[in-house]
């Protein structure tokens, strides 16, 4: 996980896009689950309010399976594992999101050491609101040593891949250094259960085959109601998205044992 310690660098580290195992990868069922194959590690974490930011839990760490699927219409009773619901409810999974890539779509905010690329698509985790202001506030502030790692910090942790930082001066793109995995995310204040947080370069291919641009980290809706599918668009939060993972992990201390390979 991103740390939540201020780098000890004088400036933020810039990290090359991470890419994962060439067997990992996520592909996309018409009006269905999120096909995951090669052994892409799984785990449940909390978003949680600690002091003026926010920070990652660990909830817990769903058993290795080499394939699964996860539910994308949001009414698995297994959640977030599919349980074939999708086939008795009307679910529209319909691909609507933009298929241009993230510099085509994204608006530049330059500031005085970094500038922020901002592609707009927000899951609404608030990880771009830190103690001394949000990302935007804090790129246009950066010509302070602190507070353009604090901008940094502010981009890297968004779950969506909505905000990149780049080195004014020298073109190098912030991205932190993630393992290839997918987080199951909750968000504690609001009391929601949040998109899928894919991290670690993971492929992403449409129901129609094609393959989505390549991201170090992006948030797969799972509440079925994004009308930016496949990806998250804060829709979790509106609805009140309840999968009760908390819930059935008090009665089970395996949640995936009757939810696999669907």
């Amino acid at each position: 996980m991103p740390s939540t310690s201020a780098p000890t660098a004088t400036r933020p580290t810039a990290e090359r896009q991470p890419v994962a195992e060439q067997r990992m990868s996520i592909a996309i069922s018409p009006d269905g689950p999120y096909l995951v194959s090669g052994g892409v590690p799984l785990i449940q974490q909390a978003i949680m309010p600690t002091g003026g930011h926010y920070e990652y839990r660990t909830v817990r760490m769903f058993p290795p399976q080499e394939e699964y699927a996860l539910c994308r219409c949001g009414r698995s009773n297994e959640a977030p594992f599919c349980d074939g619901t999708h086939r008795r409810v009307v679910f529209d999974g319909a691909e609507t999101a933009s298929r241009a890539p993230f510099d085509e779509r994204a608006d530049v905010y330059p500031g005085p050491r970094v500038t922020l690329l901002d592609d707009g698509r927000c899951a609404f985790a608030r990880f771009c609101h830190r103690e001394d202001g949000d990302a935007w506030t804090l790129t246009e502030l950066s010509f302070d040593e602190r507070l353009e790692r604090e901008a940094v910090k502010a981009s890297s942790d968004c779950p969506a891949g909505r905000l990149v930082h780049v080195d004014a001066l020298e073109g190098t793109r912030y991205e932190p250094r993630l393992k290839p995995s997918i987080a199951v995310l909750e968000d504690v204040e609001e009391g929601v259960g949040g998109p899928l947080f894919v991290r670690g370069g993971i492929p992403l291919a449409s129901a129609d085959g094609s393959e989505y641009e390549l991201r170090n980290r992006y948030a797969l809706c799972r509440c079925g109601a994004s009308g930016n599918k496949p990806f998250c668009n804060a829709m979790h939060a509106a609805i009140g998205f309840d999968d009760r993972l908390e819930e059935r992990a008090a009665e089970s201390e395996d949640p995936a044992d009757d939810a696999r390979k669907r």
